[in-house]
């Protein structure tokens, strides 16, 4: 007998009145909740883990973009020897694929001083669209060369308000130069350990303090379209600056986001391996509980099957019938972990309602993204490792003895 005859008889079993009472029994309930609490847990961690990766990676490329083109004979600190970039080349960069944007940044670092404190800080130039422009908490963006932008944590430690006048001194050698500017603005992007270290301002203040020609730069910030696309951005870019030298004859070096901040990556990698270890264990817990359901779905309809064998069913076709029931089940679990899941990430993600240490984990709140196309593809690889594992169980069809069951009855 076809498959649409055994979904027709299972779901007269699930639905049927005589039924109702067995089917809400303790047993299927811890069942249908392992399944959904399972579901839950894994749409969850989807939800969460992605967010960390996506909202960390935005936050690191909003300081420092997805690739960037420095001096080749850099120190790895922000004091960075100049670079300049022809008119061929910025056009040979531009057209490059997966390129969303690209622009030019000078750093200086430097203490910054008043009269009861003192921080060090790197001064770094920054455009009126840059990433910290939309993470303003007061004030406005340098509108000239006299302003600065600090942040929240700067702005806490120094004592320091909007328009307030700051000194920053720049030691080079054994010559030190003050610079007086007047705070225009304080931003805050959560990311602890750049707030506390990056202070924004114009770019000719930098090109004057660094004494460079207009044209050069500490590096071009580049910003792919897609974080999946940085390697192939770097690599497209390694292709255009291999063996090539500005007019000084300094050599061009290509760096990543993750060659920048290694650290940070690689806590993120390892968030990656919880992942699994969350899904197997979850996995593993589903499907114990579809296994326990299904052998109380056929325990409990065991006289339907002698009848039904004694009227000349085959093992297949009422295997078929318990499947199909079976999989009723695992579908209404499945149906209550995603409403709780998705409600309780919709939660976190409108409110906030869960904090976090800044300072540790980089963010003041638990991120939360949706990624449809991962969690669909969750659901349906769920219902399939859940279809699977209910063929073993359902293979006690196969041992009922239909003289057995009358006998006993």
């Amino acid at each position: 007998m076809s498959w649409s005859y055994a979904i027709w008889i299972a779901r007269r079993l699930y639905y049927a009145e005589d039924k109702r009472n067995r089917s809400s029994r303790p047993a299927i309930r811890v069942a249908l909740a392992g399944i959904a609490i399972g579901v839950m847990v894994m749409l969850i961690t989807l939800c969460v883990v992605i967010g960390f990766k996506r909202t960390i990676t935005d936050q690191v490329a909003g300081f420092g973009a997805h690739v960037q083109i420095v001096n080749f004979d850099n120190n790895n600190t922000y004091e960075m020897l100049p670079i300049s970039f022809s008119d061929t080349l910025l056009s040979q960069i531009r057209h490059l694929p997966y390129m969303a944007d690209f622009k030019p940044f000078i750093t200086k670092p430097g203490i910054a001083k008043t009269d009861d404190a003192f921080l060090g800080i790197v001064l770094k130039s920054v455009e009126q669209d840059d990433y910290v422009a939309s993470r303003l908490v007061e004030g406005t963006m340098p509108a000239d060369d006299k302003q600065v932008l600090i942040s929240t944590s700067q702005a806490s430690a120094l004592d320091l308000h909007t328009d307030d006048a700051l000194f920053c001194y720049f030691i080079e050698d054994d010559n030190v130069r003050v610079r007086k500017f007047q705070i225009s603005g304080i931003y805050r992007t959560g990311f602890t350990d750049f707030d506390q270290l990056f202070m924004w301002c114009r770019r000719p203040v930098l090109t004057a303090l660094n004494g460079w020609d207009a044209d050069q730069y500490s590096g071009l910030q580049i910003m792919a379209d897609d974080p999946r696309h940085i390697n192939a951005v770097a690599e497209s870019l390694y292709d255009v600056v291999f063996n090539r030298f500005d007019r000084n004859e300094s050599a061009y070096f290509i760096q990543t986001i993750r060659d920048l901040n290694p650290q940070i990556f690689s806590w993120l990698d390892l968030l990656d391996m919880n992942v699994v270890v969350i899904l197997i264990l979850m996995l593993c817990v589903s499907g114990f509980s579809i296994i326990a359901g299904l052998v109380i779905l056929i325990l409990e309809a065991i006289q339907f099957v002698g009848v039904m064998k004694a009227l000349g069913s085959d093992n297949h076709f009422l295997r078929r019938i318990f499947l199909a029931q079976a999989s009723m089940l695992v579908f209404r679990g499945m149906l209550w972990g995603n409403i709780l899941g998705l409600g309780l990430c919709a939660l976190q993600y409108f409110t906030h309602l869960v904090p976090l240490d800044a300072a540790t984990y980089y963010v003041d709140a638990v991120p939360i993204v949706f990624p449809w196309l991962w969690l669909v593809l969750l659901n349906v690889a769920v219902f399939a490792i859940s279809f699977l594992i209910m063929l073993l169980p359902s293979l006690i069809v196969s041992r009922i003895s239909p003289a057995r069951v009358m006998h006993f009855e």
